[in-house]
């Protein structure tokens, strides 16, 4: 059965540590808790940052994101609630509600703005920041929306929903696959007392995050608003239980192994690219960016 654990516990990656997440404020004063940061690079490789924000108070997001550039890496933005206005150099323009996604590859640059288009109520989602590799650090820059119809969903049984933003999930392809860091993303929903178990490859980095309720990841209670590292213990599956009502994301990716530069909004792999990249920004090329599809 699909929602059945089919491995015993001990076939499941392990739990390597919980991390709680640091409390922050981004942009224009948006209150989030930023669950992976910089300290968790290497060892998540290759994601780079995961901010989770959920506000029912419009003084905590109502100021949003005004315009920053970004080079060098991917972003991916999930909605739960509320709605967010996507404009960007390049003239690209998209409206992100309730259960859509959109997917920003940055490339060579491209300047852009993620603004609330609602005045009270909750606003809850995440942006996951995926890095590029050197020999793509360049490509130019692409973006699309993913309306929440366009997601796949499938009902593994018991009562639990998988929704598959990138990767594959019991045969199910994503609305995105990605070459190089091979990434899954899927949204896992569980009533409580229901199981589920979801392959990884042995090499990949991953870990989940509980948003709603309990469960236990390979016997490990992880709360709500936890990320659990999972070990790179050679085992290729993880097997989660909701102890209550509960959703997760389950994330994994083809780690790159190669050096990370950081600076603000932009990823590269040395310091000299990162100098370059601030002088390419300050002369306004990343304005005259050009984009293709994603």
């Amino acid at each position: 059965m699909k929602n059945d654990v089919t491995h015993t516990p001990a076939a499941s990656r392990a739990v390597e540590r919980l991390v709680t997440g640091m409390a922050t404020s981004d942009g224009a004063g948006v209150r989030l808790t930023r669950v992976l940061t910089h300290d968790l690079q290497r060892r998540l490789d290759p994601f780079l940052m995961l901010d989770a924000f959920r506000n029912e108070n419009p003084d905590d997001y109502i100021g949003g994101f005004p315009d920053h550039p970004h080079r060098g890496f991917e972003t991916v933005t999930y909605m739960i609630a509320g709605r967010m206005r996507h404009r960007d150099s390049a003239g690209n323009e998209g409206l992100l509600g309730p259960g859509g996604a959109q997917w920003m590859t940055a490339g060579s640059g491209l300047i852009h703005s993620e603004l609330p288009e609602q005045e009270e109520g909750l606003m809850e989602g995440f942006q996951l920041w995926l890095n590029l590799p050197a020999a793509r650090k360049m490509v130019a820059p692409s973006y699309r929306d993913i309306p929440s119809q366009a997601i796949p969903e499938f009902d593994a049984g018991g009562g639990v929903r998988v929704r598959v933003i990138a990767g594959e999930s019991h045969g199910v392809g994503g609305a995105v696959t990605r070459p190089d860091t091979e990434p899954l993303l899927i949204d896992v929903h569980l009533p409580a007392g229901a199981r589920f178990t979801q392959s990884l490859p042995a090499g990949h980095n991953a870990f989940t995050y509980t948003y709603r309720g309990r469960v236990r990841v390979s016997g490990t209670e992880v709360p709500d608003r936890r990320m659990a590292i999972l070990a790179n213990d050679g085992r290729e599956s993880v097997a989660i239980e909701a102890i209550d009502d509960s959703r997760v994301l389950i994330v994994a990716g083809r780690p790159l192994n190669e050096p990370i530069a950081q600076y603000g909004p932009f990823v590269m792999n040395t310091a000299e690219q990162i100098r370059q990249t601030l002088d390419d920004y300050r002369r306004g090329t990343f304005e005259a960016a050009t984009v293709q599809s994603l």
